[in-house]
């Protein structure tokens, strides 16, 4: 069994001031059957989602968790979490008899259970409720032999890793350890295997403070426990009580040989003790583990290892929270959920099986070929765009080095604004823009996007005109691209007529800086030496003819981007004014919200 749909009403940032409708959810996060990673930005609401799981279902551990007034939407008094599980197997029904539902007819029927948890706020009291199931919208209260099957592990943030595995009363490892099948008791008056043998250890200690030379040392104890209390009175040296409890509050974990474990080694032997809930053999309850920001105290190959290790799990079902775009890149695009403007939307294909009760809306525009590139492509420089305020996608280097400069001088800092310029290295910007557009156009991910591209209208080589019906196919294309765009976040920007470097060669503003980085950078060739900038020239290196080497467009951008860095009299006024950089400065301000 796995858990394939949460849903929320008035449950901290997922709420509405209507009225409590429940056919209208606040939101709906459907999950895969193996891994899921929540990404987003600070704040995008995935704590709330495990949050919401972890109130249902509770964990392996022993804490207290309990509806908070803060939980409440705003000024809302009640709130619905409600979980749905699927693929139940017979040996887990069984667990569930009286509460489940069935999905589809005949043979075809499958068992589904669905959980409920309402809670409400009456006469400013927090009314305690308990967790029912059922298919009908009130359902039934779970009994408690049926909540232990339901228990989920989960790994808190900023996890304390050393302390946790470290010996002491009410430890995290004696927690973990107590719950397995090795050390449950078949009666409570029968005593355990590990018991017996820890009693025949402490008899041993006990004798050895007894024996001649050792009993010196309890004699100072015993003299001074006389005299303080009565003669009767005398110590007990041993390893102390001989309970399962107490012998596993004694137990640490460490690593074979090694010492002064640093906190990536500890992080990572911690979550591999956590996962023994996971595998424990005649399991008949939910294989779910729930982890808050994986890279804690992570390098980001270690990261990676771990998140490679976990898609390989067939068995237990993973949700993640994360901030790394290390994470975000291994991890594949399907098992990925985007949090943003008060939604989580899935990035995976659409399910397609039968009897799936499937909402499409909830999907991206990303077909199966989208699938394979980005996952290809999709590299750490790349991934950083699920955690950005704004995302311009541009096709090459030299837009990826010129635009922050340009966008400082029109007023807009990039990195402050946390706006991320994502380099495609082609025209594939498409590819890229359709994980940002949803199925329902009316679920917008408050994410603007900007994509830059070239006009591409190459000039003849006869002569090095431009051949007007040419551009206006090219420009027709763009256009239809541009409206299939409309009533979405994503804008496209295109050069006037050729490309970045054509735009720079024939800007007002920066046409001068321009030429002279290009005959810095290529002062060695027979093309520009001297001073003489020459047009023909220079067009036949942009477009690469046999008898010309190409300009080297990084190093130009980066000469070309100091020297913007440096001449005070480029002025925002100047730039927004000037033609041929329209497109850049309408990227940015779009991306920036200033449009």
């Amino acid at each position: 069994m796995y858990l394939s749909e949460l849903k929320l009403w008035n449950f901290r940032k997922y709420g509405s001031i209507d009225s409590f409708d429940l056919n209208k959810p606040n939101l709906i996060v459907p999950f895969n059957k193996g891994l899921n990673v929540l990404i987003g930005e600070n704040d995008s609401g995935k704590t709330a989602i495990i949050d919401a799981i972890k109130l249902v279902l509770k964990t392996h551990a022993y804490e207290w968790i309990k509806v908070e007034e803060s939980d409440f939407y705003k000024k809302s008094d009640k709130l619905r979490i409600e979980l749905e599980f699927k693929d139940i197997k017979p040996n887990e029904a069984k667990n569930f008899i009286e509460w489940l539902g069935w999905e589809g007819i005949g043979e075809e029927a499958k068992p589904i259970l669905r959980l409920n948890y309402q809670v409400e706020i009456k006469q400013d009291k927090i009314q305690v409720t308990d967790v029912k199931a059922g298919m009908d919208e009130t359902g039934y209260p779970l009994n408690a032999e049926a909540r232990e099957y339901l228990k989920t592990t989960y790994l808190k943030a900023l996890r304390d890793a050393d302390n946790d595995l470290t010996a002491k009363k009410n430890s995290r490892l004696s927690q973990i350890l107590k719950e397995h099948e090795f050390f449950k008791k078949k009666s409570k008056k029968e005593e355990h295997q590990f018991e017996l043998e820890f009693k025949k250890l402490n008899i041993k200690i006990e004798e050895w403070f007894k024996t001649d030379g050792n009993e010196k040392l309890k004699k100072v104890i015993d003299d001074f426990l006389v005299s303080f209390t009565d003669k009767n009175k005398t110590s007990n040296i041993s390893l102390g009580e001989s309970d399962i409890k107490s012998i596993l509050e004694k137990v640490s974990v460490g690593i074979l040989n090694q010492q002064n474990l640093g906190l990536g080694t500890m992080n990572r032997l911690y979550m591999a003790a956590e996962l023994l809930h996971l595998k424990k053999e005649n399991w008949n309850g939910l294989k779910l583990c729930m982890i808050e920001e994986l890279e804690a105290h992570l390098h980001p190959q270690a990261q990676m290892k771990i998140i490679e290790a976990l898609q390989k799990e067939t068995e237990v079902q993973f949700i993640l929270s994360t901030h790394s775009p290390n994470l975000a890149s291994k991890v594949k695009l399907h098992n990925l959920i985007l949090c943003n403007n008060n939604f989580a939307l899935p990035l995976g294909e659409v399910p397609n099986e039968e009897n799936e009760r499937t909402n499409r809306d909830k999907y991206t525009k990303l077909d199966k070929y989208d699938y394979k590139f980005l996952e290809r492509f999709l590299d750490v420089t790349k991934a950083n765009l699920f955690f950005a305020k704004g995302v311009i996608l541009v096709e090459g280097w030299s837009e990826e080095i010129i635009l922050p400069i340009i966008a400082k001088r029109i007023g807009y800092d990039l990195t402050q604004k946390e706006i991320s310029i994502v380099n495609v290295g082609s025209t594939a910007y498409l590819k890229f823009a359709r994980i940002f557009l949803r199925q329902n156009t009316l679920e917008k991910l408050n994410i603007p996007v900007a994509i830059i591209t070239d006009l591409d209208n190459r000039p003849e080589a006869k002569d090095n005109s431009f051949c007007s019906i040419k551009k206006e196919e090219k420009e027709k294309k763009l256009k239809e691209l541009e409206i299939s765009f409309k009533e979405t976040k994503v804008l496209l920007s295109y050069t006037s007529d050729w490309t970045l470097e054509w735009c720079l060669y024939k800007s007002e503003i920066l046409s001068k800086l321009f030429k002279e980085s290009v005959s810095k950078i290529h002062s060695g060739t027979e093309e520009f030496k001297g001073e003489k900038f020459e047009e023909a020239k220079f067009v036949s290196k942009l477009r690469k003819d046999k008898s010309h080497s190409p300009i080297d467009k990084v190093e130009v951008a980066s000469l070309l981007a100091e020297k913007i860095e440096n001449d005070l009299s480029i002025t925002k006024e100047k730039l927004e004014k000037d033609e041929k950089l329209g497109y850049i400065v309408k990227a940015i301000k779009h991306v920036c919200n200033e449009n």
